[in-house]
């Protein structure tokens, strides 16, 4: 039987998912920031949802990333001890997340900026000293799950990127824990069939509105080094990207302090009512509470969250419509 077949190549061993030999040490680099700093508060906004497979939190309080860059896929591992914040990353795109991990935990944020004129802010501030706003520099990232949050329930939302990233991204460089994946490339998004959406529970506007937006992807990705007034213009461009979508995009890609988001279902009344006893408050009554934090407003929704001072619930949650059933 020799020389019937060709040897094969040993299989390589593997673990969580991951090839062995992607196992070697990352890239390490170690930042001072010039504050307190909180690793929940700062990069919580980008976890989408507790399955999030681009995100985890690790019970000794290190976050994990996984990231498309504009160098390629990377992981990153952020820890903070003593006043110091580690980072250290893998992939092709390692360089790029340690090159930018001061701009990703807030360090071009200035929470002095912000005055507090309600003293639920006041006290909410002091008590959350860590707070800064995240810049990831990544537009699509944080679009892509933005468009599928609209108009629909937070956990079909939160469903339907967990699925699309697992099943058309790929493992996440390193030694990621579990089964984090990077999302998938532009191409891939814009390759996905209809029925993929379907089965994740997408209906075809969303998943429209994705494919028009990954088509351009380069140009929207450009919008990452504007002004974010600049770059929310560019991004509604996109049909189906409106104020909601943009708002919630450039919050994290720019760390935007002023990009309060309007039209949401629920945050003009958890504004109205924190700030002026008013839970039925629309988007109107919201800004014009808001209007003393002209600049830091978005900074402000965030504190309002914090606090913990929400009205309570008066209907029963909207249910899911699960249209990957139909």
């Amino acid at each position: 039987m020799a020389g019937r077949f060709a040897p094969r190549s040993p299989r390589p061993a593997v673990r969580d998912g991951i090839p062995r030999q992607a196992l070697a040490p990352g890239r390490v680099r170690a930042w001072v920031p010039d504050g307190p700093l909180d690793l929940g508060l700062v990069l919580g906004p980008l976890r989408r949802g507790p399955g999030d497979p681009t995100f985890r939190t690790m019970p000794d309080g290190s976050v994990w990333r996984a990231s498309r860059t504009p160098a390629g896929p990377g992981t990153l591992r952020v820890a903070a001890r003593g006043g110091e914040v580690r980072g250290e990353a893998w992939g092709p795109g390692a360089e790029w997340l340690l090159e930018q991990l001061p701009r990703l935990l807030g360090a071009e944020d200035d929470p002095s900026a912000f005055v507090p004129r309600h003293r639920l802010l006041a006290v909410t501030a002091h008590r959350r000293p860590g707070l800064r706003l995240a810049r990831t520099g990544l537009v699509l990232e944080s679009l892509i799950p933005s468009v599928l949050e609209q108009k629909v329930t937070t956990l079909e939302a939160y469903q339907a990127w967990r699925l699309l990233v697992r099943r058309f991204g790929e493992p996440a460089p390193g030694p990621a824990p579990g089964r984090m994946c990077v999302m998938p490339a532009a191409r891939t998004w814009a390759l996905i069939p209809s029925w993929e959406w379907h089965l994740a529970g997408v209906d075809t506007k969303r998943a429209s509105t994705i494919l028009r937006a990954v088509r351009v992807a380069a140009r929207l990705e450009e919008a990452a080094g504007m002004e974010p007034a600049a770059a929310r213009e560019r991004l509604e461009l996109v049909s189906g990207i409106g104020p909601w979508t943009s708002a919630e995009t450039v919050q994290r890609s720019h760390g935007a302090p002023d990009a309060v988001t309007v039209g949401d279902l629920h945050l003009p009344g958890i504004v109205g009512f924190a700030l002026g006893g008013d839970r039925y408050a629309d988007d109107a009554e919201m800004l014009r509470l808001l209007e003393p934090y002209a600049g830091q407003r978005h900074r402000a929704a965030r504190l309002v969250l914090l606090s913990g001072r929400v009205p309570g619930r008066r209907a029963p949650r909207m249910a899911p419509r699960g249209i990957e059933r139909l």
